[in-house]
């Protein structure tokens, strides 16, 4: 890897590995729903201008149908899910969860009729995720916050089902289109979701909350988004999707200096092994070709 492809992964590494910190400061203060309306709407509006310059954007909308499918899957209902669910159980174990997004991703395949034929190491890895995941709720978080964990398996199935549409349905379409627009949509949906639910804040938010969001918008979204296609045009996609493998690590990292949340054994080792089935899962997939998008405050919506 060349000096500027590792500063890319390194830079992008970060960006997906702390939205989970920054979310869990933001609903501190403001309710899941203007969260989402927020960062969408700011980084909307950083990416649409970039998207009209390029001529990107009236393609993208001719394509609407899986346009919409995917911006529910990816962003709408994720997004929700995430911020709610992180009322409930420690940022590090929501980045951790997400882990398991490339587990969710042979599910679907085989429900969109495209089933992967899987190896032995292959039903290993998915046998280890399930174990992981079993660690993390039954040990690290001793059953006490299963709410959190369902809500948490909305948004690993969102951003398994996300890029399948993207590959299925959009993938010759220009990503910073489909993103920018994914997130316009999301914004205006969110409006009158958040006037109709009093999720508008009656006061100002404090300045680590403004600065929470601000984080979310520019880095972790729209920041994000162009690091990744500049580390996919550098090293190539199928090394970019290692990048999975390090966003978790950084989610505990910044939750444990920053929000003093405790990392405990099981902790780690459902890290460990959660990680090792991802990846064991996904060994033979990623060695035939490029990947559409990625999951994880993920590829196409940069999470």
């Amino acid at each position: 890897m060349t000096r500027r492809g590792l500063f890319l992964f390194a830079a992008l590494g970060i960006a997906w590995g702390i939205p989970y910190l920054f979310i869990k400061v933001a609903v501190g203060e403001l309710e899941p729903g203007m969260v989402v309306l927020a960062r969408a709407g700011l980084a909307a509006i950083l990416l649409l201008p970039l998207a009209f310059f390029r001529r990107e954007v009236g393609q993208v909308l001719r394509r609407w149908k899986p346009l919409l499918a995917y911006t529910i899957a990816e962003i709408i209902l994720p997004w929700y899910f995430l911020s709610s669910a992180e009322q409930r159980i420690p940022s590090s174990t929501a980045g951790l969860l997400l882990a398991t997004v490339p587990l969710a991703g042979v599910a679907v395949a085989f429900v969109l009729g495209r089933p992967e034929r899987l190896s032995l190491l292959n039903w290993l890895g998915l046998g280890a995720g399930m174990l992981g995941v079993g660690i993390l709720v039954g040990f690290d978080l001793a059953g006490s916050d299963l709410i959190g964990v369902a809500e948490m398996a909305v948004v690993v199935v969102g951003y398994a089902v996300g890029p399948a549409i993207l590959a299925r349905w959009m993938a010759d379409l220009p990503g910073v289109g489909v993103v920018s627009l994914s997130l316009a949509i999301t914004a205006v949906v969110y409006i009158p979701f958040v006037l109709l639910t009093g999720a508008w804040p009656s006061t100002w938010p404090s300045g680590s909350v403004i600065g929470a969001i601000i984080v979310l918008a520019v880095v972790c979204s729209a920041l994000a988004f162009l690091l990744m296609l500049a580390l996919v045009g550098e090293i190539g996609p199928v090394k970019a999707t290692t990048i999975t493998y390090v966003n978790p690590a950084v989610a505990i990292i910044a939750g444990a200096l920053v929000l003093r949340e405790r990392v405990t054994v099981w902790t780690i080792v459902g890290f460990a092994v959660v990680l090792a089935g991802s990846y064991l899962v996904t060994l033979k997939r990623r060695t035939r070709g490029p990947i559409a998008a990625e999951g994880p405050e993920q590829a196409a919506a940069a999470e």
